[in-house]
């Protein structure tokens, strides 16, 4: 039963590790945005491929800050393929678009206080958005979405890329540039998500999510500083709820470097500064993001 119970709270961690997630409880990770996180593109059609590599040293026991007994270690390694039209048609003195996101992940995880050892690859839950709004100033860029995460991955095993709940996730955010040039930036993003119930009746507590950067352009390069903080914002309701609450914060550094007209590599690395345990097993790491922006 305890085995049993351990890997429960294993397959739970791995579905809080998929590309857009960054605790058990949510789908999405902070820190994929960084540097003038709330700006939208002008029309056109972009793709945006965010790799995402997190090392994993530890597992904390559910609902505590106890490391797990012995040699546990994992890492998940997900390409989000990012999707976004920007039409051209305007809603509320807004640029109008839409976008979809399609997880791959490659997630191995060694647990031997639960005899655990699974490897696994494939697509996680995809994310379609209706609405994007992008709203541009002098010397500001506002952002507005909502959209939802579909339970569309595989949830069989403790690899495995879905996790096994729908989740309606709502977007908003302001960057500013303090001269006129948009040489120095400063941004902040918002993410809501409320959470759908598992098969078994369990629903996670919503999530808010904060992203920022403040970023300094040195001719076609930009270098900045960025961060994030995710808060649990709900209590859990069902079979298994726990009581306690989630959060994480983390400070990096990014460098955004044009590769080619239309094409940017954006990267940054991040190290988690706090967590707190919440209904499922925490990691302890670090996160590395790479970001290919390529627009046509």
């Amino acid at each position: 039963m305890k085995k049993n119970a351990i890997a429960s709270a294993a397959l739970a961690l791995l579905a809080g590790l998929s590309p857009l997630a960054a605790q058990a409880e949510g789908h999405y990770v902070p820190g994929v945005e960084g540097i003038q996180a709330a700006s939208a593109p002008p029309p056109g059609v972009y793709y945006l491929g965010y790799l995402v590599n997190y090392n994993i040293n530890s597992f904390r026991a559910p609902g505590s800050s106890t490391n797990l007994p012995g040699h546990n270690s994992g890492t998940v390694t997900a390409l989000a393929n990012r999707f976004v039209w920007m039409t051209g048609h305007q809603v509320l003195g807004a640029d109008y678009g839409v976008e979809a996101i399609v997880p791959l992940l490659r997630t191995s995880l060694t647990i031997n206080a639960a005899g655990i050892s699974d490897s696994r690859s494939g697509v996680g839950d995809v994310y379609v958005g209706p609405l994007v709004l992008g709203w541009h100033g002098t010397q500001w860029d506002a952002v507005a979405a909502a959209g939802m995460w579909l339970d569309s991955g595989s949830t069989g095993h403790p690899a495995s890329a879905g996790k096994g709940f729908k989740s309606t996730m709502l977007t908003g955010g302001l960057t500013y540039y303090f001269d006129t040039a948009k040489t120095l930036s400063g941004s902040a993003l918002l993410r809501f998500e409320r959470h759908g119930k598992t098969d078994s009746g369990l629903r996670h507590g919503n999530q808010v999510t904060m992203e920022w950067g403040l970023g300094k352009a040195f001719g076609p390069v930009q270098a900045g500083v960025v961060g994030y903080s995710q808060w649990q914002t709900s209590n859990d309701s069902g079979p298994g709820a726990s009581l306690n609450k989630s959060s994480r914060h983390a400070l990096g550094a990014e460098v955004v470097y044009p590769m080619a007209p239309g094409l940017a590599l954006k990267g940054a690395v991040y190290k988690e500064l706090r967590a707190e345990a919440g209904t499922g097993p925490q990691p302890k790491g670090s996160l590395v993001r790479l970001t290919l922006v390529k627009a046509f």
